[in-house]
C-alpha cells in the first residue's frame, strides 16, 4: 500500500470522524471549533484538548500579509495544508468563495490538502449571490465530493443587509437560502452575524446542523449559544485579533 493511499484512507477516517462530532449529546453542548492561522497555532488549540479545527480565512490572510479576501488561491491552500499537515485531527477550511475555481477541480485542490471540509460562501464583492444559482453550484460541489467533503454553507443575508433591515427579516431569508443550500447538499449552514435573539428562529426553520459565530471572550458562552440552537460555534479571526493585540502589548513593553 503507498503512502499516498494510505493519506487518503486516514482523511477519509477523519472526514467520518467530523461528522460525528456534528452530531450533539445535548442542546448545551456544541461542537466548538477554534480557528488556527497557521501550524504553530493549530497545534495549540489541539494541546489544549479540541477535537478539530476550522481555519478562519481572514485569520489565514492576516497571517499571510494579506487583507481579508485578498489572498490569492494557491496561498490559502498551501496554508490550509501546513496547518493539516501540523496536526492529527480534522481540519475544515474556509476557502471563501471558492475563489473562481470550477467545483470539481476545486474539490480536488482542497482534497489535496487533506481536509476535511470547507467553507463557501454566499456573497461576493459585498452583495448577495442569487440563491437559487448558488444553491447549484454548491450541488456541484457536492456531486464532485460526494462524501469526502463536510460542506459548510454560509449565508450572508445579516452581514449584507442594509443597517435598518429587521432582524428577523433577515433570519427569515436565511432560512429560505439554508433550505435551498441543504436540498443542494450542504451538511451545515453558517448564518454569519445572526444576533443572538434570533437564533432560537432559525433553529426552528433550519433542517440540520446550524453554525453560530461565537467570541472569544465567551460572551455568550458556548453552552449558551447551544442551547439556543447552535450545533458548531466557530469564532473567525477572533483568536488571531487576540493574538495579535497580546504581542503589540508584549512588543510594547521590550520596545
Amino acid at each position: 500500500m503507498t503512502d499516498s493511499v494510505g493519506r487518503t484512507e486516514s482523511t477519509e477516517s477523519k472526514v467520518e470522524t467530523f461528522r460525528a462530532l456534528h452530531r450533539r449529546k445535548a442542546p448545551g453542548d456544541p461542537l466548538v471549533l477554534p480557528g488556527p492561522w497557521d501550524a504553530a497555532s493549530a497545534r495549540v488549540c489541539v494541546e489544549a484538548g479540541f477535537p478539530a479545527l476550522a481555519t478562519p480565512s481572514a485569520a489565514v490572510a492576516a497571517g499571510l500579509g494579506y487583507e481579508d479576501g485578498d489572498t490569492p488561491a494557491d496561498e490559502m491552500f498551501a496554508a490550509v495544508a501546513r496547518i493539516v499537515r501540523a496536526v492529527d485531527v480534522p481540519v475544515s477550511a474556509d476557502i471563501e468563495g471558492g475563489y473562481g475555481i470550477a467545483p470539481g477541480e476545486l474539490v480536488e485542490r482542497l482534497l489535496e490538502t487533506g481536509a476535511v471540509g470547507c467553507n463557501l460562501e454566499d456573497s461576493e464583492g459585498g452583495v448577495l449571490k442569487d440563491r437559487g444559482a448558488h444553491a447549484d453550484w454548491l450541488a456541484e460541489v457536492r456531486r464532485a465530493a460526494a462524501d469526502r467533503l463536510f460542506v459548510n454553507a454560509r449565508i450572508d443575508t445579516f452581514i449584507r443587509a442594509p443597517g435598518d433591515t429587521d432582524p428577523k427579516q433577515a433570519a427569515e431569508q436565511a432560512i429560505e437560502r439554508a433550505a435551498a443550500y441543504v436540498a443542494a447538499g450542504a451538511d451545515c449552514v453558517y448564518p454569519i452575524g445572526a444576533p443572538v435573539d434570533v437564533l432560537p428562529l432559525l433553529r426552528s426553520g433550519i433542517q440540520g446542523p446550524i453554525n453560530v459565530h461565537g467570541t472569544v471572550t465567551g460572551d455568550p458562552s458556548s453552552t449558551a449559544l447551544g442551547e439556543l440552537g447552535a450545533t458548531r460555534i466557530t469564532f473567525g479571526p477572533g483568536l488571531q485579533r487576540e493574538s495579535a493585540r497580546a504581542l503589540r502589548g508584549l512588543a510594547a513593553g521590550l520596545r
